[in-house]
């Protein structure tokens, strides 16, 4: 190796130089490196002026060999930027150049080679690439592109993101004038010229504008506009502004209204009643047969409220108590008839379901409620068994009717078969004027009976029976004077308690029966040790028009006839006139009208008949 000497002074100025700098010998040396150099490369500022360069830099490419041979040949040229480890493992970057190393005879005997330390510009370049590509992918990602107008050169720039949407080339190049024309001809095109307008001439900003394109392949979108001006020493010297493709939102937060839309054509056309609550039971959602329930308009009148602003307290509570539990174990009520009132009185019976909304964690953040208005099924449900029992007990009527019918005219047969034989073999003229006078009798017990039983038939046949609004004072007064005899004659006594212009519905000659048979049972069967008297009383009560009848007679043993009470042909007492068929008739007659019939009797001290005219009639 040779030995390339420096004198003294030469090497303490080389050391000074403010730049690390190495000379190296034609084999690649290092001969010789300024105070800059070591302090970079050589630990403990040890002096480094042996062994390759190549061996104390192996990181260095073997090109850079042929650029330093060309150096010693006399041809310098930059060997270009090299990163480099120092001493303390720091990463650096430097900037690597070289010029020929020429001895006293100018011989070419080395190179020297100098460092510019350039990490702080490498880095920021580095992180500036980064944030280019990074706001690239960003770009990409949210498909929102930039734009810049220089209104000095009239120059349009867009970026690549910007051409993509437009659907251009990437070497196409805007201009103001055309790219206002890809905006759609009308709302889309006016609006974007005047916040343009208002930008050169006023220096208004734009944001937020949704507007239409149609791109150069002839495809409508949405987009995102934004733009402002851009100063230099307070003049306007361009536009700068964003835009962004927000098709596929637009399309999807449509296609969501239209499925909105239809969900709640579906809710609001549903016969039952929706609604929806939160946690706290707030309606938040509800449907158009809800809001007829609570004679609203407009949902808003409701949502928000609770139970409680709803109902009243004792209901609120028991649905919030239901709603509560339906949340916390997230088991659905389905089917539950229940009634309920709102504030305004008004009683509704309900088919009603609760069903937990439950959240992606399966936690229940409110429930669906789906109620079906029963109301007119249970009152036709209850009109449905008043018929069947009307049935039941036309048609035990009918048995029993048969059964009087075929044993009365039994009866009359059998005696009149009887009597006949008796006349047939009788030869005493008086015997035989006897049975004939008994024959007579036994006739007019048939036409009786005949015509009791032709009355029951009129009353379960008439359907066509005509109702009328009657004062029962006036017919009650008429009943005094039908059994004036019957009252005189027996020392009894009517006590009228009616009200003056007490009013019933009711067929007018079955009142008139009605009345009498009552009222004269009353007197028949008085005690034997007081005076007939008999009370009249009415009221007004649940849609019907209620009569009292009592007396102070010998009563009946409930416990004993209360269920032969309006039998045909029973009597429950020891009379010469008891015949058993007066209550039979009123009671059909007060059935016919949808009327009924309540008593009460104690034996001893009288008995209490309740006539219910229906004022529904």
């Amino acid at each position: 190796m040779i030995k390339v000497p420096l004198t003294s002074n030469a090497s303490y100025i080389i050391r000074q130089l403010p730049a690390p700098t190495a000379f190296i010998d034609t084999n690649f040396n290092i001969v010789q490196t300024s105070d800059k150099w070591t302090s970079l490369f050589n630990k403990n500022d040890e002096c480094s002026n042996s062994g390759s360069l190549f061996e104390v830099f192996p990181e260095l490419s073997h090109k850079w060999k042929m650029v330093i041979e060309n150096c010693f040949k006399g041809n310098s040229q930059p060997m270009g930027i090299h990163k480099a480890i120092d001493c303390d493992g720091q990463e650096l970057w430097f900037e690597w150049t070289n010029a020929p190393w020429y001895d006293v005879d100018e011989n070419i005997v080395g190179a020297i080679i100098q460092l510019s330390n350039i990490t702080d510009a490498v880095k920021n370049e580095l992180e500036l690439n980064k944030k280019e590509l990074f706001l690239q992918q960003q770009a990409e990602i949210t498909k929102i592109g930039r734009w810049e107008y220089n209104i000095v050169e009239n120059k349009l720039f867009w970026c690549e993101t910007t051409k993509a949407i437009h659907e251009v080339p990437r070497d196409f190049t805007p201009n103001i004038e055309t790219a206002l024309f890809y905006y759609k001809e009308g709302h889309s095109r006016n609006t974007i010229s005047m916040a343009l307008f208002e930008a050169q001439n006023k220096g208004k900003t734009w944001s937020n504008l949704k507007l239409q394109i149609v791109t150069a392949s002839g495809k409508e979108k949405w987009v995102m506009a934004g733009g402002k001006p851009i100063y230099n020493k307070g003049e306007m010297v361009g536009l700068i502004g964003t835009f962004q493709d927000i098709h596929e939102q637009v399309e999807a937060h449509t296609k969501t209204i239209d499925n909105e839309k239809l969900l709640r054509t579906l809710i609001d056309n549903l016969p039952v009643n929706v609604y929806i609550k939160d946690t706290e039971s707030r309606k938040v959602l509800i449907n158009k047969a809800e809001c007829e329930y609570l004679g609203v308009n407009d949902p808003k009148e409701i949502i928000g409220k609770n139970d409680f602003d709803l109902y009243p307290l004792e209901a609120a509570r028991k649905s919030r108590a239901e709603d509560l539990k339906v949340m916390n174990t997230l088991k659905p009520v389905i089917g539950k008839e229940t009634k309920k009132t709102t504030l305004d009185g008004k009683v509704t019976s309900f088919l009603s379901s609760k069903i937990p909304l439950l959240n992606s964690k399966g936690i229940a953040y409110g429930i669906v409620g789906i109620s079906l208005d029963i109301t007119r099924l249970k009152e036709k449900e209850k009109e449905l068994r008043n018929i069947i029992n009307i049935a039941s007990v036309q048609n035990k009527k009918l048995l029993n009717f048969a059964h009087i019918v075929s044993h009365n005219l039994r009866s009359h047969s059998a005696n009149f078969s009887m009597l006949l034989n008796f006349l047939e073999n009788e030869e005493d003229e008086n015997e035989k004027t006897k049975i004939v006078e008994m024959l007579t009798k036994a006739s007019n017990n048939l036409l009786e009976t005949l015509d009791n039983l032709n009355e029951v038939v009129s009353i379960n046949t008439n359907t066509n029976i005509e109702i009328k609004e009657l004062p029962l004072n006036d017919k009650i007064l008429d009943t005094k004077q039908h059994l004036s005899s019957l009252l005189s004659n027996n020392n009894a006594t009517i006590e009228n308690n009616v009200p003056e212009d007490f009013m019933v519905h009711s067929v007018p000659a079955y009142l008139d029966s009605i009345l009498t048979n009552f009222i004269s049972n009353a007197v028949k069967y008085k005690h034997p040790e007081r005076d007939a008297k008999v009370i009249l009383s009415a009221e007004k009560k649940d849609n019907y028009s209620i009569l009292t009848i009592a007396d102070n007679g010998l009563g009946i043993n409930l416990e004993k006839y209360g269920k032969k009470l309006f039998g045909m042909y029973k009597t429950f007492h020891d009379h010469k006139d008891a015949r058993g068929i007066g209550l039979y008739l009123t009671k059909n007659q007060i059935d016919a009208m949808n009327g009924k019939v309540e008593v009460s009797s104690v034996v001893g001290k009288g008995t209490e008949f309740k006539i219910f005219f229906n004022e529904k009639n």
